[in-house]
């Protein structure tokens, strides 16, 4: 189930950044314990304003996608802290074609 998370948040869209948060490296892990899916991910920067709506959205998409789910925590960790090398390789071609320097 782990594996079609991840195919999901790959539906999330960062507000700044347009690439996916998988694609752009911000998920670090996906477990699903006891019903509850787990999702670790971090943020460009601590202190991001989007993490509360990327809580929200994340939360609200894979309920919708696994309603059997009881539940969906996103947990925000900071390390190891995020660079831009943690971009896909996909990724980084889709922010060039966007005129991106990467």
């Amino acid at each position: 189930m782990e594996r079609e998370i991840y195919e999901v948040l790959k539906e999330v869209r960062d507000p700044e950044i347009p690439i996916d948060i998988v694609n752009l490296g911000l998920i670090y892990g996906v477990r699903v314990v006891n019903g509850i899916a787990y999702i670790d991910m971090t943020l460009t920067v601590q202190g991001c304003p989007a993490k509360q709506f990327f809580a929200e959205h994340i939360r609200q998409k894979i309920l919708e996608k696994f309603p059997h789910l009881e539940d969906v925590v996103v947990e925000f960790v900071f390390e190891p802290p995020w660079t831009k090398e943690k971009i896909s390789e996909e990724g980084k071609a889709r922010l060039r074609r966007l005129g991106w320097d990467i």
